[in-house]
């Protein structure tokens, strides 16, 4: 095989949703902080090496919200 750079490369069991958790995504998943990535949204997704990182809102708008994160652990 070709030597494979994706984005999503290495995420098929990170942005996978558990067993009995398919569907609508509730609300309240977009008011935290914790950042993880769900693969039934594509647009908005964040890049893996965020992928459980914390971070903080600093702005909020119509269509988005501001978040800084910290890349270190």
């Amino acid at each position: 095989m070709t030597n494979t750079k994706g984005k999503r490369r290495g995420t098929r069991y990170m942005f996978s949703r558990p067993f009995r958790k398919h569907g609508d995504v509730p609300l309240a998943t977009y008011m935290r902080i914790y950042i993880k990535g769900m693969g039934t949204v594509q647009k908005g997704m964040p890049h893996k090496c965020y992928h459980g990182k914390t971070g903080r809102v600093y702005n909020v708008t119509q269509h988005a919200v501001g978040q800084d994160s910290c890349q270190e652990n």
